[in-house]
């Protein structure tokens, strides 16, 4: 049971990039831009819109450049933008499509690091390094892959994590991002490691990105806010995964975390009614079958 409920949670919108991504047939633009629309009119205030990535690698992402240049000044007034980037090149991409906020990802794990970005960690932290130095007005979120377990190494200690977390945020971040990348963290553990991480972060923004991998995100949401952290990452529909953990249910999706976040009184801003209208166009234009609870049930009456 959570201790001490906050009055408001934050949830990320990551469909449009970690969600898109998985989706081998390459989804139409306009399909792309009307579902975005459709995410934010629901109230989500932050959305992870695209990927800068090399096309040869994540085809779904050949649009990112067009996916910015519509969205970066239509939803300025009330979302903030967000895109992926795996190093120098794509945040000066980024940066030059009108992007302010980056993701860039760092695993734990030394061996899902190589597999994922094919560099040491020593490595992507020098990249990091250069990226802030090049773009210094830049905001960068550190992703923490593998956080709370790794598909190559297995258990992963929550003294590497924090050893992690310290080069990233001498780097100077704006913001730490705990990735349970393969859906393997458990309440216990998700709770221990956040009182640990949010103590290590002070001041600065920290949320949790957690799969439902194992039918434990939202248990794991609980636990998070538990810990302290009232942010987390979501996948509209439950879409995403990783390719590391083969048949995945994916994301935890934001309609299941909207409607028990509501449930329990802490207030997300999002319309349930709202969000569950984008997640019926996903469900048309990309997945029918979404393994999402409240998509495919539809929404309950709030009291």
């Amino acid at each position: 049971m959570i201790e001490k409920i906050p009055p408001a949670v934050t949830l990320v919108e990551v469909c449009p990039r970690d969600g898109f991504q998985n989706v081998r047939t390459f989804i139409d633009t306009e399909y792309k831009k009307r579902i975005i629309r459709g995410l934010a009119a629901s109230g989500i205030t932050e959305i992870e819109l695209t990927s800068f990535v090399s096309p040869k690698a994540i085809p779904q992402m050949a649009d990112s450049a067009e996916i910015a240049a519509v969205f970066v000044d239509e939803l300025a007034a009330n979302c903030r933008t967000i895109a992926l980037v795996p190093n120098l090149k794509g945040a000066q991409t980024a940066w030059d499509s009108g992007i302010r906020t980056v993701s860039y990802v760092i695993s734990v794990s030394a061996a899902h690091n190589m597999a994922n970005v094919r560099r040491t960690s020593e490595e992507s932290l020098a990249d990091l390094r250069r990226i802030k130095c090049a773009l210094p007005d830049l905001k960068l979120r550190a992703d923490l892959a593998t956080a709370f377990g790794c598909p190559f190494e297995g258990a992963v200690p929550p003294g590497a994590v924090l050893r992690l977390m310290e080069k990233v945020l001498n780097c100077g971040v704006s913001e730490i991002v705990l990735c349970d990348t393969i859906g393997i963290a458990d309440p216990v553990q998700v709770q221990a490691l956040s009182k640990q991480a949010r103590k290590m972060c002070g001041e600065l923004p920290m949320a949790l990105h957690l799969h439902d991998t194992r039918g434990m995100g939202l248990v794991n949401i609980c636990a998070g806010i538990d810990g302290g952290i009232s942010r987390f990452e979501t996948s509209a529909g439950g879409l995403g995964g990783c390719p590391f953990a083969p048949g995945a249910a994916g994301n935890t999706a934001t309609e299941d975390a909207v409607n028990m976040l509501h449930a329990i009184g802490a207030d997300t801003g999002i319309s349930l009614e709202a969000l569950l209208k984008a997640v019926a166009l996903i469900k048309q234009y990309i997945k029918p079958d979404l393994t999402s609870r409240m998509g495919n049930i539809g929404a309950c009456e709030e009291a």
